[in-house]
């Protein structure tokens, strides 16, 4: 079967809740798959997973890169143009993806859109929290997925794919175990955040996130926080309501700041957690580095 029909026959058996749309051959001249990542994070996952099968671009490298503002190169544009398959976040997160496919003149890449994987969805009344890459179950999913996709691209080494996966699933059911033993001894904790990122995570902990709902949108939103709801927040620390306080550490402004420095007046430990990979991490040892700060912080 060629290669253009075992994709599209893979996708008829895989196409589970809109995470893949598309079909396309791999056109590198060696053959090997080109996959384009919107962050360094799912690019991490996906190198895992293909190992040396495939060619790799992340889009957005650089912790001081906020995904809401990216501005794309003519490289990056490129690089989406050429991709066989993109990994994108989805819910909004990194539209800048959808935004650079529909300007390019060729649509054929299998597109992972992880938040469809995810099956979340906002909770009456509310938004969706996209932050899908602190939902380590999600990552297992994406990992799957993963092996289906790259495998219709490369049959020939559906089994190094499949190998490569099943050891990135054992460390991430460790860190899952890690974090079913944090919540044995934390379920219940209050805890105060500065924007939603960490929250899949931290619940799964069975931390308990106390922080007005209008702050921490203000904040990921960049929109000045009302006196009544900074003070609200505040008032968090000063009264010993929380137990910590995560902060997204490549977000900080002044209403963070006051937060942060509440929070170290009151003798509340701050966790710094960030959106893309920390300087020689990789995926696991990220998550790994968040859960022992957590466990620091709390017990």
């Amino acid at each position: 079967m060629g290669v253009r029909r075992a994709v599209c026959a893979a996708l008829t058996v895989s196409l589970i809740g809109g995470a893949l749309t598309a079909c396309s051959p791999s056109t590198a001249s060696d053959g090997r798959l080109r996959i384009v990542a919107s962050t360094d994070v799912y690019g991490d996952l996906a190198r895992e997973v293909a190992g040396t099968g495939a060619d790799f671009t992340s889009l957005i490298t650089d912790p001081s890169q906020d995904p809401h503002s990216f501005e794309a190169s003519a490289r990056d544009q490129l690089a989406v143009a050429k991709a066989d398959v993109i990994v994108e976040n989805g819910g909004g997160y990194d539209a800048f993806i959808d935004r650079m496919r529909r300007s390019s003149t060729r649509r054929g890449a299998v597109v992972v859109n992880v938040v469809r994987l995810s099956g979340h969805t906002a909770p009456p009344g509310g938004e969706l929290n996209e932050h899908v890459f602190y939902d380590l179950p999600t990552m297992l999913r994406l990992v799957q997925r993963l092996v289906i996709v790259l495998s219709a691209g490369r049959p020939g080494l559906h089994a190094t794919f499949a190998a490569n996966a099943a050891r990135l699933s054992t460390g991430l059911r460790g860190l899952v175990r890690e974090e079913a033993a944090l919540r044995a001894r934390l379920d219940g904790t209050a805890i105060a955040i500065t924007e939603p990122v960490p929250v899949y995570l931290l619940e799964a902990c069975g931390l308990v996130n106390r922080t007005p709902a209008q702050f921490s949108a203000s904040v990921e939103a960049g929109t000045d926080v009302s006196a009544s709801v900074l003070q609200q927040t505040l008032d968090l620390f000063d009264r010993h309501v929380v137990r910590a306080l995560v902060y997204n550490e490549q977000t900080i402004g002044a209403e963070t700041t006051r937060v942060l420095a509440a929070a170290a007046a009151g003798g509340v430990p701050a966790v710094g957690v960030s959106e893309t990979l920390p300087a020689g991490d990789t995926y696991l040892s990220w998550m790994r580095s968040n859960l022992a700060a957590i466990r620091k912080a709390l017990l």
